[in-house]
């Protein structure tokens, strides 16, 4: 069991020292003007920070809500939410434009990423494909929290973003149903690239009973860079791309009202996805290349997944507001097929025939089931004669997670968590202009590690016999908390800070899948000098035993810290919010894409991020944002931080975006932005990366009973390198050239 960390007086002053300087700066986030773009007022309230609702003014530290208006914006060019948050949220990393979420970060860290306050992620092997299967279509706002937390579980190192589902519990007596369609293509060659997406929506009330309905389905086919050249269907080894793919989600939500107050929903979305590649990829040409002489063989890659959650709400429960859930995910994921290439994919499961040395099962599967218990109440108090709340809950589940090759035998460890949690969380006005909030969480966990034989890999030209892997039992504990404060300057500036805790689970099963090759040791103690090359590499002078054992794996959450202070203001013209934070952990968990394998040292992340809008006018608005951030990590043990990050927790330090919207008296919508991504050249070893600028434009008018749209991204066909795909396995991956998109949105 870690310690509990303790709040002291020493961790307010740093905190203050780092970010002192962003309310010095003057940076603010101007207002939206026009109504979808309206900036979150400070009243509105949220679900996804304290588990209860508050205002934002409650909140203390960096709060986004992306709403319905910006939502529209973005499925007006592709129903892709990678892209929404790296276009709106400071501190979400540039998109890879592929399925996978690899490299994709929120602070430099790791993001929780939820869907009505259930988690998507699956923590104890981290496939990382999450984002990019979450329909658009179906989501009514975004609920976006900067920094370290909790409050939710494992994964919300860096933020943790909540995508709330379009409900049926205001909708009309009448159906209410929406259609969108749109066809988007490259410019390079439109009849190879021109692909179709379609969306249906239908809510109704008829009376105590209502429902909500989503159904799209979205394809995509050549995709191209800004040379005009044909991008790889694989572009970071085994993580899949963004061509060739089809995709298919439906989704269910039923609600009826029991009484006032009091009212039962079920929710249930199935997702199916599949990329056919076309060629498999050529790593050694730079940039990385479709390799048109050699056709993809293997199976599709693939996702199968669906999630069911019944939750009860009471309003006027004895103790306050209750509410009881009960979900399950039950997520299939098949990952691309590689063959084995001596510079670039070196290790890979053994056919038995050295001429052609990749196994069929040389690609996977993951299977995850988890199963979750929440019981919360939100509690209203007074203290000493103030209005204050307590959330408060518990949760018990249970993940079971494997991977497996396509011909069913397990390539890691099967692993099986139990979890209990226990969380409380205070708001205390201390006036009327001073907040305070603090909370705890308590995990428990018991984590079966199952026992396996890795099979036999193939090293550059040597056969690395099968493994005999030994598991074990484990229960560990883990205690994180948070403190933070808001305090109002003037009725519509606030100023907020605190510190606060996140934690993730160690990705066992990646750890696993990799036995006899993590360590010099585990390499000796395995193969030793039964394998000349194994010996000579690591300097073994005994004979392996062909097995190890991971009784003493010892797995347990890796803690971040984050101190934050920031500031907010919303004007009837203008607003804004701008934030600093500092962000350290003991035991990090970096992975190197040089040597292929995963270390864990301390760590230290910094940064400063600002958004705001401006309204010119009654019909012209000015919107930005600008995020930097840096980190460095201890290399050698020591317990000093004395080096940079790599680029996959930080591909571009400086991220800026400016954009301009005009609306018209006739109801012509025009807007143009442009983003800037900066360079970097920091690590050893590591490619470097340069920056860009990009500029896409967009249009959108009424048009019979609907709205006609159309949009262009990457305007100007740069060429350019993709930074967060090419930090994944350090290689250059080009970036999306120009693509267009027309469509038509209708609603009865």
């Amino acid at each position: 069991m870690s310690k509990p960390h303790v709040f002291v007086a020493r961790k307010w002053a740093l905190a203050v020292l780092l970010s002192g300087t962003a309310l010095v700066t003057g940076l603010a986030r101007p207002a939206f003007a026009e109504e979808e773009e309206q900036p979150t007022p400070l009243g509105t309230l949220i679900l996804t920070a304290n588990r209860a609702e508050r205002p934002v003014s409650a909140v203390p530290g960096a709060v986004q809500v992306i709403d319905e208006g910006q939502i529209a914006d973005q499925l007006a060019q592709s129903n892709d939410a990678t892209t929404l948050l790296a276009r709106l949220v400071p501190g979400f990393t540039f998109s890879n434009q592929t399925l996978s979420g690899a490299s994709e970060s929120f602070r430099g860290r790791g993001v929780l990423i939820m869907v009505d306050g259930v988690p998507r992620n699956t923590p104890l092997r981290d496939a990382s494909r999450t984002l990019s299967l979450i329909d658009l279509s179906t989501v009514a706002r975004v609920e976006v929290i900067g920094g370290a937390s909790s409050l939710y579980g494992a994964g919300g190192t860096g933020g943790v973003v909540n995508f709330i589902t379009k409900s049926g519990a205001d909708a009309d007596a009448a159906p209410r149903i929406t259609m969108e369609t749109k066809l988007r293509a490259f410019t390079a060659d439109i009849g190879a690239s021109v692909a179709p997406e379609l969306s249906l929506g239908v809510t109704q009330k008829p009376g105590a009973f209502d429902y909500a309905i989503g159904l799209s389905v979205k394809k995509t086919r050549e995709t191209f860079d800004g040379r005009g050249n044909l991008l790889s269907s694989d572009p970071m080894l085994g993580q899949g791309g963004g061509d060739h793919t089809q995709a298919l989600n439906g989704t269910l939500r039923l609600g009826y009202d029991i009484d006032e107050g009091r009212r039962v929903e079920l929710s249930f979305e199935k997702v199916d996805l599949e990329q056919k590649p076309k060629y498999f990829t050529n790593y050694l040409s730079d940039p990385v290349s479709p390799n048109l002489a050699a056709p993809y063989y293997g199976l599709p890659v693939a996702e199968e997944s669906s999630y069911l959650t019944l939750s009860y709400s009471d309003e006027n429960f004895a103790l306050g507001k209750l509410r009881v859930s009960l979900s399950r995910n039950d997520v299939t994921k098949r990952f691309a097929f590689n063959v084995f290439d001596p510079l670039v994919n070196s290790i890979v499961y053994y056919s038995g025939d050295p001429a052609n040395p990749t196994a069929d099962f040389n690609q996977s599967e993951l299977d995850s089931l988890r199963d979750t218990l929440t019981v919360s109440i939100d509690s209203p108090l007074t203290i000493l004669g103030r209005d204050a709340s307590l959330s408060w809950g518990i949760e018990a589940g249970r993940d079971q997670t494997s991977q497996v090759g396509i011909n069913g035998a397990a390539i890691s460890t099967p692993l099986d968590n139990r979890w209990r949690s226990a969380y409380a969380q205070l708001n205390l006005d201390v006036n009327d202009t001073l907040s305070l909030s603090g909370g705890l969480r308590y995990d428990h966990f018991d984590l079966q590690v199952g026992s396996f034989t890795r099979p036999t890999v193939y090293y550059v030209g040597y056969v690395l016999p099968a493994i005999s892997v030994t598991g074990g039992d484990f229960t560990f504990e883990e205690i994180t908390g948070n403190l933070g404060f808001t305090y109002d300057l003037a009725a519509q500036t606030q100023v907020f800070g605190g510190w606060s805790q996140g934690y993730s689970l160690t990705d066992i099963g990646s750890f696993t899948r990799r036995a006899g090759l993590n360590s010099a040791a585990e390499a000796c103690a395995a193969y030793g000098t039964s394998v000349p090359i194994v010996a000579y590499l690591y300097g073994c002078t005994l004979p392996g035993s062909g097995t190890l054992s991971y009784a003493e794996i010892g797995p347990k959450a890796q803690v971040v810290d984050t101190w934050e202070l920031g500031l907010r203001h919303e004007g009837d013209r203008w607003g804004g919010q701008v934030s600093a934070f500092y962000s350290t952990s003991d035991e990090g968990v970096n992975f190197d894409p040089t040597t292929n394998r995963v270390r864990q040292s301390r760590e230290e992340i910094w940064g400063i991020e600002a958004q705001g809008n401006v309204a010119l006018s009654d019909s012209t608005v000015l919107d930005g944002m600008i995020a930097f951030r840096e980190g460095r990590v201890d290399s050698n043990g020591d317990g000093r931080v004395d080096a940079w990050l790599g680029n996959n927790r930080i591909a571009s330090p400086l991220r800026v975006r400016l954009g301009v919207s005009h609306e018209f008296a006739n109801g012509l919508m025009l807007r143009g932005e442009a983003l800037h991504l900066s360079g970097r050249d920091k690590v050893p070893n590591e490619v470097k990366l340069d920056g860009v600028t990009l500029v896409n434009a967009s249009m959108a008018m009424p048009l019979g009973a609907g709205m006609v749209s159309l949009s262009v991204e990457n305007l100007l066909d740069r060429g350019y390198v993709n930074p967060t795909a090419t930090a994944t396995r350090n290689t250059h991956a080009m970036g999306w050239g120009r693509t267009v998109t027309i469509g038509y949105n209708l609603t009865f």
